[in-house]
């Protein structure tokens, strides 16, 4: 099943996160299919790839909760329903 969840990288204290889908068997930090944006969580700024995310959401991606919530504050799922 493809995940779309959160891949950690940075400076310990100083972590970012790439938004990115992968099997969801891989370890959190492994080989992603595609890297779909990025979420800093220290200044709250959030860069995402709208058309590719909703490809991978339309082809059955499964957002995990952190992920789904990001979305939701950047309107991605209002523009899946149109």
């Amino acid at each position: 099943m493809i995940k779309l969840r959160l891949k950690r990288y940075g400076k310990k204290r100083e972590v970012s996160y790439r938004i990115v889908a992968m099997n969801s068997r891989d370890r959190r930090d492994g080989r992603p299919i595609e890297e779909l944006g990025f979420y800093n969580p220290r200044t709250d700024e959030t860069r995402l790839e709208v058309p590719a995310i909703l490809k991978r959401l339309k082809e059955g991606a499964q957002p995990t909760k952190t992920v789904q919530h990001i979305l939701q504050k950047a309107n991605v799922y209002e523009q899946l329903k149109a």
